[in-house]
């Protein structure tokens, strides 16, 4: 799915993608009958804060609410295990989608991977 969604449709070369990160990090995954088609990860970045990253549902089964539904799963997760806050470094045009979950932008745009972000923090 992340190959799909991220290196051949939006061009995030492979090393960049893939950064060695994954097996430090939980994963979900998003199905529809019995094949997925999201995923997202979480990782830990201090004793309060941790990061969900890599959030991607394939173009098929977008517009179906999963990618709002993987983040309410991961901001649940994050609250299990007794953090704070969570971070996103969220793509400009996904940044809606975090703010109807009360994620607040902090700083100033920013390009990763060759594609504008936004950090944005909410506080659990």
């Amino acid at each position: 799915m992340r190959t799909t969604v991220f290196q051949e449709e939006q061009g995030v070369a492979p090393e960049l993608e893939f950064d060695g990160l994954d097996q430090n990090a939980t994963h979900l995954l998003a199905f529809i009958n019995d094949r997925a088609v999201g995923t997202a990860r979480i990782r830990e970045i201090d004793r309060q804060t941790a990061k969900i990253e890599r959030l991607a549902v394939l173009p098929e089964a977008r517009k179906q609410g999963i990618g709002r539904k993987l983040m309410e799963t991961a901001l649940e997760a994050i609250s299990q295990m007794n953090k704070l806050r969570a971070i996103v470094h969220a793509q400009e045009y996904i940044a809606p989608l975090y703010q109807q979950l009360r994620f607040e932008e902090v700083g100033e745009k920013f390009s990763e991977a060759g594609i504008t972000h936004v950090k944005m923090v909410k506080q659990l």
